[in-house]
């Protein structure tokens, strides 16, 4: 392909593949990776919309990217929503997506919403019960820390395989600001892979800047059902896009015989009864495998959600499962799906209208949260919480049809299976009305008020979700499939638990990467993917993050042993009077 071509195909429709009419097409998930998919059938691949049929075990479309309301219950989403900058595919898909409230594209909206309102925090971290944390400009790392990131950085992807993030950072990091910002930000632990944290720092670094106070981030107008997932699910159903909602897919059979491999039946049941889908030599199989919300329960006010670590019998994981025992190349589930306990997370959402509960918010935040504009700008996190909990308010109201006056706040908790400090129990085991209290001590409501708040001011729904971490386990090349296994003919994998080798899962950004990768691959689209981790091999944007993850300090202030002092001073006197020079003192690192 001319550099001329891939540089500006973006704006340019891909020619039609041959042999896409006739062709029946079945996409099994209807979250995020399933309806891009979908979408870039449409758009990129000619696809007629009544060729393309999407099997969703739920009543609703959406998977992780929710936001739902109860009757009688108050609402629910189970993850944040908020969106990246460094997101060419998703801000792609947006493009193509008509926005719910306004005659643009859900891009338009969103640059309109963050010209007009930016979003930044400030008040990132509280302590002692809703005082500002004390943490200091910046990230605070020491030199030592600096060149740990650095070699992580430059580590292959086999020397960081089946590693912790604690086996490459030290304590110096692991509890400065900057790990405290990276780790409550993306919901990281320090079990967690190395190579993931490297996949995660490299495709952020022109964005560091922006995670002290969430600058590098953006919100949609309500959450991410409401604003993407529903307009989205409306555009491809006028398109003619079948959705069969209520049908759980058991299993997929592959012919993987003489070194091809072909999907050849798809089972399911549906209300009850079993069926299958035979599928044809013109047939494609998209298979979504796993799910980061497999197993996710939610509570009541009075009740707990109920933790469920078993896989259960037509889950994602069981499909994956099956699918996994037929071919090596498949990808290994059970590295994912058997730690439960090392990747659960517990969401609440809290709504209420109590104007005592409002007064601590507008103190902490320094915004109104009935202005409709940016509120908290993101998470909050309560440093001396040993839940380690994050909590926001986004632009009220969150939700379409929320009630005047009504202010919804999520919050989530990383060490859920701590004691509270007001409320002695673990997160994972506690009431919404628990989690409420707990939360309403740490912005600061006396103590004598937070029973009454908690149980009868608010309506908090609390979710477990066993499997939120499980993408960032580390990892083995080989356990994740790609996108096209090798010989693969008629079917394609989507989601989080696919390999793509260029970008950090556990988003929005990886699910859409997964689509384009499995229907650009498939259909022998000629139309470039982005690579969202190139910033390694930039300079510029090396020395900017450089600069920034040492708050701005000279290498000339840097405390490094003696040799390493030697060694600093020779490659100083080789880029002397160099273009290389004076980039390094545009960013003030001489």
């Amino acid at each position: 392909m001319s550099g001329f071509r891939e540089e500006y195909e973006v704006y340019l429709k891909p020619a039609k593949p041959e042999g896409v009419q006739g062709k029946r097409i079945f996409i099994t998930g209807g979250g995020l990776a399933g309806l891009a998919a979908a979408l870039f059938l449409l758009r990129d691949c000619s696809v007629d919309g009544e060729q393309i049929t999407i099997l969703e075990k739920e009543l609703l479309s959406g998977g992780a990217c929710d936001g739902y309301s109860f009757e009688g219950a108050g609402h629910i989403m189970r993850g944040d929503h908020k969106l990246e900058g460094g997101s060419p595919l998703l801000a792609d898909l947006m493009r193509s997506i008509p926005s719910a409230d306004t005659d643009g594209s859900l891009l338009e909206e969103m640059c309109e919403l963050d010209r007009f309102d930016p979003n930044y925090s400030l008040c990132r971290a509280t302590a002692k019960r809703g005082e500002s944390a004390s943490l200091g400009d910046g990230f605070r790392l020491p030199d030592s820390g600096c060149v740990e990131i650095l070699k992580i950085l430059l580590s292959t992807d086999e020397e960081l395989a089946e590693k912790r993030v604690s086996d490459v950072l030290g304590e110096d990091v692991l509890s400065s600001p900057f790990w405290l910002y990276f780790r409550t930000t993306f919901a990281f632990r320090e079990n967690y892979s190395a190579l993931e944290l490297k996949t995660a720092i490299s495709r952020r670094l022109k964005h560091l800047s922006g995670l002290p106070d969430l600058s590098a981030f953006s919100y949609t107008r309500y959450n991410l059902f409401d604003s993407l997932i529903l307009p989205l699910t409306q555009k491809l159903q006028s398109l003619g896009v079948a959705f069969r909602y209520g049908v759980h897919v058991t299993d997929v059979a592959f012919d993987c015989a003489r070194g091809r491999k072909r999907a050849t039946r798809i089972d399911y049941v549906e209300q009850g009864e079993e069926g299958c889908i035979d599928l044809d030599e013109q047939d494609i199989a998209l298979i979504t495998l796993g799910s980061c919300v497999e197993n996710s329960a939610r509570g009541s006010l009075t009740e707990p959600a109920p933790f469920l670590k078993e896989i259960r019998e037509g889950g994602s994981f069981d499909l994956w499962r099956k699918i996994a025992l037929q071919d090596p190349s498949f990808g290994h589930p059970e590295v994912f799906s058997l730690r439960p306990e090392e990747t659960a997370l517990v969401s609440a959402t809290i709504t209420t209208g109590d104007r005592k509960i409002i007064s601590h918010i507008k103190k902490i935040c320094k915004r109104d949260p009935f202005a409709g504009k940016t509120v908290t700008g993101g998470i909050v996190t309560v440093t001396d919480s040993p839940w380690l909990m994050n909590w926001s308010v986004a632009r009220q109201p969150l939700f379409r049809g929320q009630e005047e006056g009504q202010c919804v706040i999520w919050l989530y908790g990383l060490r859920v299976d701590q004691n509270g400090e007001y409320v002695e129990k673990p997160m994972r085991e506690c009431t919404g009305a628990e989690i409420c209290a707990e939360w309403l001590y740490h912005i600061g409501v006396p103590a004598d008020q937070i029973e009454e708040l908690a149980g009868e001011h608010t309506q908090t729904i609390p979710v477990i979700m066993p499997f939120a971490g499980a993408p960032l386990l580390p990892r083995q090349p080989g356990d994740r499939p790609d996108p096209l296994p090798e010989g693969a003919e008629n079917f394609a994998f989507l989601g989080q638990f696919t390999e793509n080798g260029t970008d950090a899962a556990f988003s929005a950004e990886y699910a859409v990467l997964s689509a384009m990768q499995a229907v650009y691959t498939l259909f022998g689209i000629e139309r470039h993917v982005p690579d969202v981790t190139e910033g390694v091999y930039d300079l510029r944007t090396m020395m900017r993050a450089a600069s920034v993850l040492r708050d701005g300090k000279s290498l000339r202030d840097t405390e490094l042993k003696r040799s390493h002092k030697t060694l600093l001073k020779s490659a100083l006197k080789i880029i002397k009077g160099t273009e290389i020079e004076q980039l390094m003192r545009e960013e003030h690192l001489l």
